[in-house]
């Protein structure tokens, strides 16, 4: 079968910046997905393998599903999406022929009529076509109420699905929704003619061995251990290069970076090269070794609904109390950058004027005194009887994490807090106890935007509690009603300024509250061997193995 490259399509920024709601003019940067690298000429037929080291084990496989950022990597490597986003911030068809625009007739000047014109030489890998049936049984699944669905915003609006013919689909959105094109670079599609015989696509056998379009088919799986995927000979797009695409799963950081040293790992995938070993990867021959400013946020995720975080004051002493300069420039070896939000410092609505954090134990002593939070017997506060005593959890196998977990339960006990450290294997971690809530708090990394969207109501809308029997990932139960309309009226609104001033004061807001003290925005230190060609990272998705379609050996 030909191979027929990815086009970006022909927009006005107009229809760029208003439609897609991605944010600026990276969105117009004309860039083909996968486009070789240096000048390199990738083989005629796939050849070789690479290994990807990861250090927490992938297990959900229906990309529509609850999971976490390490799954990504077999989503994308599996599944296709109407539309991506490139590393330029552009988005480009992937199922789809075109993005739908005002102009190309694909979405209506309300913003509220979609139609959407898909390819015609797309095959599952099991060999059946795909078609609009696909897209409209993927659609009404994410809505389905008996469903697991890990995100439900946007689709919820989604109205009268209709098959125009086996390559057109159109539908009618309840209202204006600005990110709706974002969020569909995320949304994978799914095949009806396996998923629609299934009484509970719960517990589906396609969960366990998934059947997509993409680059990479399922191969096998040994449970703790590795994931193959192979090449899918008859993609429709570039690539795939290589033969065999595997995750090795090495859940101590400082035993996968050994194994990087060593040469038994090709790329060092999530959560990629710790930054005390930034150095030692960098002197090693034969290896690309980048620091990537990545959209990930480090935080101590704080647990709303425990009695504890409910006052204000004590968000406020805890974050006083957050020698997070000492936990940069000591354990991170300088290489994150200080945040105050959740908004990537390279977005367009980022805000840059929001109050520093301060260090000041003495400070953080006086607001929990003059809120009667005052010191017991054994030297805790407490106040009505809720005693400022709760854990904190992250992966087991972080040493950075757990090293700065430790220091933080140093200063926390200087001003009467006790903070117990309760590690968990990264399956248990992010299992039911952080999607459900079961925390009290947790050191954890979040990427809170959806390609490049500022919309966070995943991450911070009441209706997205999961917890509270909502759909999605406010796992902090974080609720306050201005916010909630706040990201409703953002969600609505299609100008960039516009969009922008709702977006900052959303910033003021979770800044003042303290949902999650903010650690550190990331710069992660991203490794490979030097032979790999078409590795191009890209920070608008929470994957590196976003296009491992285009990776080589040279």
């Amino acid at each position: 079968m030909t191979k027929k490259p990815f086009k970006l399509p022909d927009m006005s920024r107009r229809n760029a910046l208003g439609l897609m709601g991605a944010g600026a003019a990276a969105l117009l940067a004309p860039n083909l997905l996968g486009k070789p690298a240096f000048g390199q000429t990738p083989p005629d037929a796939p050849a070789g393998r690479i290994m990807v080291g990861v250090s927490q084990e992938p297990t959900v496989f229906n990309p529509l599903m609850p999971h976490i950022e390490v799954d990504d990597n077999v989503h994308f490597s599996i599944f296709d999406a109407l539309f991506r986003i490139n590393e330029n911030g552009a988005i480009v068809p992937n199922l789809a022929s075109e993005v739908p625009s005002l102009e190309n007739g694909g979405i209506s000047e309300d913003g509220l009529e979609w139609r959407v014109r898909l390819r015609d030489d797309v095959r599952w890998h099991d060999g059946e076509p795909f078609t609009a049936d696909d897209v409209k049984f993927t659609l009404e699944l994410i809505v389905n109420p008996d469903f697991r669905s890990w995100r439900t915003t946007g689709h919820n609006l989604v109205r009268d699905i209709e098959i125009v013919s086996p390559t057109e689909v159109t539908w009618r959105m309840e209202e204006p929704f600005a990110p709706y094109l974002s969020f569909l670079t995320e949304t994978f599609i799914v095949p009806a003619h396996i998923l629609s015989n299934e009484s509970n696509p719960n517990e589906a056998a396609f969960n366990r061995a998934p059947v997509g379009t993409g680059a990479f088919r399922w191969g096998r799986r040994t449970a703790g251990d590795n994931l193959v995927l192979q090449a899918n000979p008859d993609y429709f797009g570039e690539g795939p290069y290589i033969e065999e695409l595997i995750f090795r799963y090495i859940p101590d950081m400082t035993v996968l970076f050994t194994q990087f040293q060593s040469g038994d790992i090709d790329i060092v995938g999530r959560s990629y090269i710790t930054q005390d070993n930034y150095e030692a990867a960098n002197a090693l021959p034969d290896r690309v070794v980048d620091l990537v400013s990545t959209p990930s946020v480090e935080s101590i995720y704080l647990n709303m609904e425990r009695p504890q975080f409910q006052d204000p004051a004590v968000r406020q002493a805890l974050y006083l109390a957050l020698d997070r300069g000492s936990i940069i420039d000591v354990l991170y070896y300088g290489l994150p950058k200080p945040t105050e939000t959740f908004m990537p410092q390279q977005s367009f609505y980022y805000h840059d004027g929001l109050p520093t954090h301060e260090f000041n134990l003495d400070k953080a002593r006086e607001i929990l005194d003059e809120a009667g939070w005052l010191p017991g017997p054994d030297g805790i506060r407490a106040k009505d009887g809720v005693r400022l005593s709760f854990n904190n959890s992250t992966t087991t196998g972080a040493h950075l994490r757990e090293q700065a977990q430790q220091f933080v339960q140093q200063t926390f006990a200087e001003i009467g807090v006790q903070m117990n450290i309760e590690n968990l294997p990264a399956a248990v971690m992010w299992g039911d106890f952080w999607g459900q809530s079961e925390f009290d708090t947790a050191m954890v990394g979040i990427t809170f935007l959806i390609a490049a969207d500022p919309d966070v109501s995943n991450r911070f809308h009441t209706a997205a509690i999961a917890a509270q029997g909502g759909r999605g990932s406010n796992t902090g139960q974080y609720s306050n009603t201005e916010v909630d309309a706040l990201l409703e009226e953002g969600a609505r609104t299609f100008d960039p300024d516009k969009r922008r001033e709702i977006y900052l004061r959303i910033q003021e807001i979770i800044r003042s509250d303290l949902p999650f003290l903010p650690l550190f925005a990331y710069t992660q230190v991203y490794g490979r061997k030097a032979g790999i060609e078409g590795f191009v990272p890209n920070t608008n998705t929470r994957s590196e193995t976003w296009h491992a379609a285009g990776w080589y050996w040279s």
